[in-house]
């Protein structure tokens, strides 16, 4: 089911700040549907309502409502840059509504948002996708994937930097779990004899397994632990990500908020015990896109994922996940 751009979801105050323009998100935010033209990488919003992938793989439900919380934290935000590193704000931003799954048919769900990721990017939007669970992950790739190939850009190259506790290489169980979206990406790839170019930082060795961290090996996947995520590995971890882009065509960065460290981010479906500091991410983040402007990797696709608003406290997930989503826009 799909619901489009509604208005309503989008409400905050209203500054006079000294005879300045003071906006606020809610006042920039318009229809995509209503764009015109070449967006010049402005930011586009899109949500995945779904629960479906959590409850196959034995989660907490919830989910579904993240997309709605999502846009209620952005809505308030001052519409400047947040970083000391002179970055700009785009002068538009769009909301195309919410795929919602309905039912147990994810993968139905997952098939009509990737085509309207597909038509954000063939529109040169910078998709940002609002979750839901992570299966958002493989419908997000999906419309990465066809709209690159309907505008004959490079899929080879292209990377998926995932922030998460999780490397989500799991196979399909024959009775019971879904499987996880980065294992189906990882498939899909190999059957087009495309090399698998995944990174996944913040990564919990607890809650993993030896079979996960094998198929990872056996891919040459670069993953760091969460204790290895700190802010004294932030000049490591700038030469990792350096070194994974280096001669990449495009890159696709998703956020699993259950990466951050459960009091700063308690609305997930899985709180982490341990976890990454938000200063940590957002700061990667801030790295993340002075890379990709450095080596000329353009940032194609964002998406948030695990946000449930059933379990949040103050809304301190919310508004976190607002804040990193800001940084990725500048």
């Amino acid at each position: 089911m799909y619901s489009p751009f509604d208005a309503k979801l989008w409400q905050g105050r209203v500054d006079d700040e000294e005879d300045r323009p003071a906006p606020r998100w809610h006042q920039i935010v318009k229809d995509f549907d209503q764009a015109a033209g070449n967006l010049e990488q402005a930011p586009v919003l899109l949500g995945f309502a779904c629960d479906e992938g959590v409850r196959r793989n034995k989660g907490r439900d919830g989910a579904a409502e993240g997309p709605a919380a999502l846009r209620q934290a952005l809505a308030g935000l001052s519409w400047q840059p947040i970083t000391y590193l002179g970055a700009e704000l785009k002068e538009s931003l769009f909301d195309a509504g919410t795929v919602t799954c309905v039912g147990p048919d994810m993968e139905a769900a997952q098939l009509e948002y990737a085509h309207k990721v597909a038509k954000i990017i063939q529109s040169d939007g910078l998709a940002i996708g609002l979750g839901g669970g992570h299966e958002i992950a493989w419908a997000s790739y999906s419309g990465l994937e066809a709209a690159l190939r309907q505008q004959e850009k490079d899929v080879a190259q292209l990377a998926v930097l995932n922030i998460d506790a999780h490397l989500d290489l799991r196979k399909p169980a024959e009775h019971g779990s879904s499987g996880t979206p980065f294992r189906q990406i990882a498939e899909h790839r190999e059957q087009h004899d495309w090399p698998f170019h995944y990174a996944c930082f913040g990564v919990n060795p607890s809650a993993n397994t030896r079979a996960l961290f094998d198929f990872a090996a056996d891919k040459e996947v670069y993953w760091r632990a969460d204790v290895d995520c700190t802010e004294l590995d932030l000049p490591a971890m700038d030469l990792a990500l350096r070194d994974f882009l280096s001669d990449k065509s495009g890159l696709y960065l998703t956020i699993c908020l259950d990466a951050i460290s459960a009091p700063f981010a308690p609305g997930v479906s899985a709180p982490s015990a341990l976890g990454l500091s938000p200063n940590v991410v957002l700061r990667l983040i801030h790295q993340l896109r002075q890379i990709c402007d450095e080596l000329n990797v353009p940032l194609l696709l964002v998406d948030v994922a695990e946000m449930n608003p059933k379990y949040d406290i103050d809304g301190r997930t919310a508004k976190l996940a607002a804040r990193l989503i800001q940084a990725c826009v500048e």
